[in-house]
């Protein structure tokens, strides 16, 4: 793949201007999907349905980003990311009429469509921040650019619940507004920096293979879907059960962006404690703690919610930069797909879970479905054992750079 020659600080980050502003595009996309859990206790009262049954507004709206990201990724590999600023505008089109639909069906037809466009930035972004960033600091910078999509879901629901406090539903128009901002902006000010396509071979140029290490992919791939299940079911059913419980839109609102903002608290973060003390050693770690802290979240609502809740986000922090970085070692020249891979089958664990969570709170209780992903977390640290070290890595891109080598004499 042939990347853009672009100057920048590789040792600094924080003054790294495309992954600042890649990150700001992260923040807006992801501020809509945190948007709808606070949306579910309306549209459940608008069209009279159950938990199960609200829960596929995500279904339809994370299920269509997720299994359309590997699909992305692949046109991004061949074609480039020159258009990224365009997911961003049809997000917010489309996102902005869910509050003016009449049936429920269409709902999730609109839904899915405005879920397109997340599927469309997601590989797209994390491909042009992998192009723009060192390798001396590759888990702290891929950190910022996954924590400004993590702070965007933290505030969707401070965002919705004041939009449908003033406006009711039809508040959501207003978020047409943030998306074609950022997405113009995008398209304008990442003229320079957007990764090119990979060329054509010429006719008779025989193909390279290219070694992938699928078991190990399959074992970052399982790490991350069973990872995103019991965070994802914790965030959308926080308004939902506190409600339910008799609590204010202003507490458990206040509630879902402590955990969603402690998230993007602890990516800043992760990605130094990976560079210094190992990937796997840190997603491990971080594992093992989300079992008290889960434990703790629903065994004890309330108050104390927000301090159990923070550590489930903090902790929850070390999925995404970690997997995708490594994902992006291991298919060194694909790394569009390998970011739409990971992502993708990522979150649509999360967004098949969320109708079957809602389906088990509505046959046993709410604490009942938070214990099943308490089990949930354990099974994840097993199979997280088997995740590579940095050591392995290096060991495989060796091996795949000497197949190149030989295929190519």
């Amino acid at each position: 793949m042939r990347l853009p020659s672009f100057s920048f600080a590789a040792d600094s980050p924080i003054r790294n201007k495309p992954l600042l502003i890649l990150a700001a595009g992260h923040f807006t996309v992801d501020m809509y999907s945190g948007m709808i859990p606070v949306l579910f206790t309306a549209f459940r009262d608008k069209f009279d349905i159950d938990l199960g049954t609200v829960g596929l507004i995500s279904l339809a709206y994370t299920g269509m980003a997720s299994v359309s990201q590997p699909i992305f990724g692949m046109l991004a590999d061949r074609y480039g990311t020159r258009f990224t600023g365009f997911a961003q505008i049809w997000t917010s089109l489309l996102f902005a009429t869910l509050g003016f639909i009449p049936s429920f069906p269409m709902l999730l037809v609109v839904a899915g469509f405005a879920g397109l466009g997340s599927g469309w930035f997601h590989p797209f972004g994390a491909l042009n921040a992998n192009a723009v960033i060192g390798t001396a600091h590759r888990n702290t910078a891929m950190s910022m650019y996954i924590a400004g999509g993590t702070i965007g879901v933290a505030l969707g629901p401070l965002v919705a619940a004041a939009l449908i406090a003033l406006f009711g539903l039809e508040g959501l128009g207003f978020t047409v507004i943030p998306g074609t901002v950022i997405g113009l902006w995008l398209l304008t000010a990442m003229r320079g920096a957007a990764v090119k396509g990979t060329p054509r071979r010429a006719a008779g140029t025989p193909k390279i293979p290219a070694y992938v290490p699928t078991g190990i992919l399959a074992v970052i791939v399982g790490v991350m879907m069973l990872r995103q299940v019991p965070t994802i079911g914790v965030e959308n059913f926080i308004p939902v059960w506190y409600k339910d419980m008799g609590y204010s839109a202003s507490f458990y609102s206040a509630l879902a962006t402590t955990v969603v903002l402690a998230t993007a608290v602890g990516a800043l973060g992760v990605g130094t404690l990976a560079d210094k003390y190992g990937r796997r050693s840190v997603m491990l770690g971080t594992m093992i703690l989300t079992v008290p802290s889960v434990w703790f979240f629903t065994e004890y609502p309330g108050n104390w919610a927000f301090v159990s809740g923070a550590c489930i986000g903090f902790l929850a922090a070390s999925t995404s930069p970690i997997l995708l970085v490594m994902a992006q070692q291991l298919m060194q020249g694909r790394a569009g797909a390998a970011s739409g891979l990971i992502l993708g089958l990522g979150f649509i664990s999360g967004a098949v879970a969320t109708p079957v969570f809602g389906s088990i709170a509505d046959a046993w209780g709410m604490q009942a479905a938070l214990r099943v992903l308490l089990g949930i977390v354990v099974v994840s640290i097993g199979v997280a054992w088997f995740l590579p070290t940095e050591k392995q890595i290096d060991t495989i891109v060796t091996r795949r750079q000497d197949s190149l080598a030989t295929s190519t004499t």
